[in-house]
């Protein structure tokens, strides 16, 4: 029997949980009572607590995330559906999923004292996220869910559109510029302000290409 898109996507993100559920659960008797749960801009542990909380951090942030997705197209006004781009919406799910499996991962070899600069590696997958991310940014169309949510973009389905595509591209450099600063060991505050330039950078070109549709009267046509 053939899957549905929703069936394919929804069964890959059931697969990742279990795995890191089997993860879990077979580590689970070698771990310490209290493992490190944060990490500071240096990668020095500076939060802890008990080993159940990978059960929260891992499968049950991954629930939570596919159970949103999952509910979301029900509650999403007219006109403002997800079905338009449905395979994209469902592909950023599963980034999410993935992210949190990967984070799961890092917290779980912190536990075991496995030698890693966790930190460091944390916001190597953020980067690689926010890279992931602009590489399908262009396609989102217009909701209240996912995307740059600016009062601009959706007040205008071309402010949105011209936003998005805009978007994707610093997205996408922003997130692997981030990616290269975390593999040269460039100090902490460089792919963070990689990632974050690029991601709060179409905040503004929002504003700027509703006010220039603004000034030629032209937000009436979409």
């Amino acid at each position: 029997m053939k899957l549905t898109l929703n069936q394919r996507y929804f069964l890959g993100a059931a697969a990742v949980i279990a795995a890191c559920l089997a993860g879990i659960l077979v580590a689970y008797p070698k771990l310490p009572a209290v493992i490190p749960t944060h990490w500071n801009a240096h990668g020095q542990i500076d939060g802890w607590g008990p080993k159940w909380t990978l059960l929260a951090f891992g499968p049950g942030a991954m629930l939570l995330t596919v159970a949103l997705f999952a509910a979301l197209p029900w509650l999403s006004p007219k006109k403002f559906e997800v079905d338009s781009f449905r395979a994209t919406y469902l592909y950023i799910m599963i980034v999410l999923v993935a992210l949190f499996a990967y984070i799961q991962i890092l917290m779980l070899l912190a536990g075991l004292n496995v030698a890693l600069d966790t930190g460091r590696a944390v916001i190597g997958g953020v980067s690689l996220l926010i890279a992931l991310l602009g590489n399908v940014l262009g396609k989102v169309r217009r909701n209240f869910y996912v995307g740059i949510r600016t009062p601009w973009t959706l007040a205008s389905e071309r402010v949105w559109n011209a936003t998005h595509r805009f978007g994707a591209k610093t997205f996408f450099a922003g997130g692997l510029l981030g990616l290269f600063a975390v593999l040269v060991r460039a100090p902490f505050w460089v792919p963070v302000g990689c990632f974050l330039v690029g991601a709060l950078v179409p905040v503004v070109y929002s504003l700027v290409v509703y006010k220039q549709l603004e000034h030629r009267g032209e937000l009436n046509n979409g």
